[in-house]
């Protein structure tokens, strides 16, 4: 799957739809970008795309995710697919500066 920033901030994905990759919670094919809505109204400035999850960062160094979740990529410790962006309290009072999403982990870096 792939992830965009357009210059106003606004999320696009596309690609394979499994395990909520895409962050707008449908599991069909996608084959051409489409916006994320879940971030409506928030400026995205960063984004990666893993194996199976994806990160991104907004405006005010929140840090949100989504996917297949196993062996704690997400960041909030349940065991399920979470097919839309959620953010990751762990970071709370934190400002999130960077992001990227591996094969099967994640990576922060804050301010």
């Amino acid at each position: 799957h792939s992830l965009a920033i357009t210059a106003d901030g606004s999320m696009w994905s596309w690609g394979l739809v499994r395990w909520g990759l895409l962050g707008y919670g449908e599991e069909q094919r996608q084959p051409l970008p489409k916006k994320v809505e879940a971030f409506t109204g928030q400026r995205v400035v960063a984004v990666s795309a893993g194996f199976v999850h994806s990160l991104a960062i907004t405006a005010d160094g929140s840090m949100w995710s989504w996917g297949l979740v196993r062996w704690g990529l997400l960041g909030y410790g349940e065991e399920q697919r979470q097919p839309l962006p959620k953010k990751v309290e762990a970071f709370t009072g934190q400002r999130v500066v960077a992001v990227s999403a591996g094969f099967v982990h994640s990576l922060a870096i804050t301010a």
